[in-house]
């Protein structure tokens, strides 16, 4: 479903990632680990269309994304990619339910559709009693899971997660990992997830360890 080829990226004389090349395959959550500086996050941002790597490929389908202009480029990642960071990144002055709604927005979906479909996003994730709630009310992992549901509110074919559960508190972070399973098994998600927490780490169904620019399973 998605491949990396020959990836190599650097900024200015620090070489970061040295020839990567990986595949992840539909329903699959795979996760990312290795030291602090590693390049684990510089891969993630590349496989996200956030950065273009120096030279080698990125192929959603049979779409080679590299070569894509930039609003070709911005388009599809709204389409196709949900992201879900360490800091939730929701806006303080809309409500959980705005918030999760602002990708089909974007996309040009009618308002109704979207708030329907927001609606049983927050629903699934059991967030339905915080919709109208701006994110100063929630707490950290209920606004978590609602950075989550933006992240699936266009369908995307990947959610690509930094640190995920890196600002939550133990029992948070296990309910949030255990989230990402359950969607994977309940809609088939793909899940590439950057993490320093063995926890989730080891729960993936694969283990990419990134190490002098370079991967290893």
């Amino acid at each position: 479903m998605i491949t990396a080829t020959n990836i190599n990226k650097s900024y200015g004389s620090l070489h970061v990632l040295r020839d990567i090349s990986l595949e992840i395959k539909p329903g699959e959550v795979v996760s990312i680990v290795g030291a602090s500086g590693a390049g684990k996050t510089t891969l993630l941002q590349i496989l996200g269309t956030l950065d273009r790597p120096d030279s080698g490929s990125i192929v959603y389908g049979d779409v080679d994304v590299t070569k894509l202009k930039e609003r070709d480029l911005a388009a599809f990642r709204n389409r196709q990619i949900g992201f879900v960071f360490q800091a939730h990144h929701l806006l303080p002055e809309f409500t959980a339910l705005e918030n999760v709604m602002i990708p089909a927005l974007i996309r040009g979906d009618d308002n109704v559709q979207a708030r329907e479909r927001a609606l049983r996003l927050l629903d699934r994730l059991h967030l339905a009693d915080r919709a109208a709630h701006k994110p100063a009310a929630l707490s950290g992992g209920e606004a978590q899971r609602v950075s989550v549901a933006r992240a699936l509110m266009n369908d995307p074919m990947v959610v690509l997660a930094d640190e995920p559960s890196g600002n939550l508190d133990s029992q948070h972070a296990s309910e949030l990992h255990r989230l990402f399973f359950q969607l994977r098994d309940e809609l088939g998600q793909t899940f590439v997830i950057v993490t320093h927490n063995e926890e989730l780490a080891n729960m993936a169904d694969r283990k990419i360890t990134i190490k002098d620019g370079k991967n290893t399973e």
